[in-house]
């Protein structure tokens, strides 16, 4: 077992490993998992991962479980990363990636970290979870939280696409419909968790989830044979992707896989709900909530994330950027990605195009610059969307 300790990504308050934490008792920020890594680069190395199955647990010893009869897997992980060669010519650039998290089990990226999450409140003896979401998150709790034999609590916006509630709903969750924002969702969660008996698996408010999605940047790494792209786009909600990423490629730098070089990081943000575009333009470190927070792409409806000082800090080490987009030329994108690549986009993933076409424009990306965007889900999740 390689974990160390988890730290608080603040005040770095040390917390100890094998028990149950959401936030640093010291500040209330989140709290992240600290491993070995010499231990860990021991055994797992890159002639090691060739033989290895193709799901994110592949990378097992800078996860968090120490039995692996505590796994709680559908498959999850090593989705493809697709060159987007014909995309890329209408554009104008020669090495574009899509990485494709539709292909996940729940179809999303959400897989990645509810499986890790789910997996480690199994070994912690926990019985009962609950999270607030505004889709995916609530569709991949309820089905890793089904297959580990636990009772799932959702609480999702009466406006989240249907697919998400039906979802939760045919996976055996008890699924609790409210009006308001996923804000007024984790609130409610917060004040019945106590007396209820659950444990909050909201996005960085436990120390696992990061860890389940850290993985992308593992695998993007490897399947780009340890040399990292120039410029990653990520769609941002609550951030939990980006910071994972970031993280990975710090331990992977410890671990001797890569160097000191990283791609620069990209937040996409609506234009109806841009908390972090706006504190990073007004070079803040810490993002005000967004008032009256509003779009069809309901993983980017995420007004206040804990994380915020976590996305804006690998956003300004990395010499990246934050970049809001329409809900129109998000839909858009939608057809001109499906109809170039065949990938169906959720609206988060393609409001990377646009943002790619504006940092062309303004000379941040060049034509031979290596690009990937993230499409996070499958457009499949938000047919309303798409009927207007």
């Amino acid at each position: 077992m390689n974990v160390t300790h988890l730290e608080c990504a603040a005040c770095g308050t040390r917390h100890e490993a094998r028990r149950l934490h959401n936030l640093c008792s010291q500040c209330g920020k989140p709290l992240l998992v600290r491993y070995n890594l010499k231990s860990a680069a021991a055994s797992m190395t890159k002639e090691t991962l060739k033989g290895r199955a193709p799901d994110l647990w592949r990378y097992r010893e800078v996860l968090p479980v120490e039995q692996d009869e505590n796994i709680v897997t559908l498959g999850e992980g090593f989705t493809p990363l697709v060159q987007a060669a014909r995309l890329g010519a209408q554009v104008g650039l020669s090495r574009l990636y899509i990485k494709d998290e539709g292909q996940n089990p729940t179809q999303s990226f959400k897989a990645r970290g509810m499986s890790a999450a789910v997996s480690m409140a199994k070994e912690l003896g926990v019985k009962k979870l609950a999270v607030p979401s505004a889709g995916n998150a609530a569709g991949a709790l309820a089905a890793y939280a089904a297959r580990a034999g636990m009772e799932a609590h959702i609480f999702m916006p009466s406006d989240t696409p249907r697919a998400n509630v039906i979802e939760c709903e045919q996976t055996g969750a008890h699924v609790t419909l409210m009006e308001g924002l996923i804000t007024d969702c984790g609130a409610e969660v917060g004040r019945r968790k106590g007396a209820e008996g659950w444990f909050d698996v909201s996005t960085l408010k436990e120390p696992y989830r990061i860890e389940g999605k850290k993985t992308m940047g593992y695998e993007l790494a490897e399947q780009f044979d340890w040399d990292l792209p120039d410029v990653i786009l990520y769609p941002t909600g609550g951030g939990t992707g980006l910071i994972g990423m970031w993280k990975a490629f710090e331990e992977m730098e410890q671990m001797g896989w890569i160097g000191a070089k990283r791609p620069r990081m990209v937040t996409v943000q609506a234009v109806g709900c841009a908390p972090i575009v706006r504190a990073f333009a007004e070079g803040k470190r810490f993002a005000d909530e967004y008032p009256n927070a509003h779009t069809t792409a309901s993983g980017l409806r995420v007004p206040k994330a804990i994380g915020d000082f976590l996305i804006i800090d690998a956003l300004r080490a990395s010499g990246g950027t934050a970049i809001a987009v329409t809900d129109e030329e998000l839909i858009a994108a939608t057809k001109e990605i499906g109809a170039a690549e065949g990938i169906f986009c959720a609206p988060e993933g393609a409001a990377c195009l646009p943002a790619l076409k504006k940092l062309m424009a303004d000379g941040s990306v060049k034509q031979d610059d290596r690009v990937v965007l993230f499409n996070t889900g499958s457009g499949v999740k938000y047919i309303e969307s798409f009927s207007s």
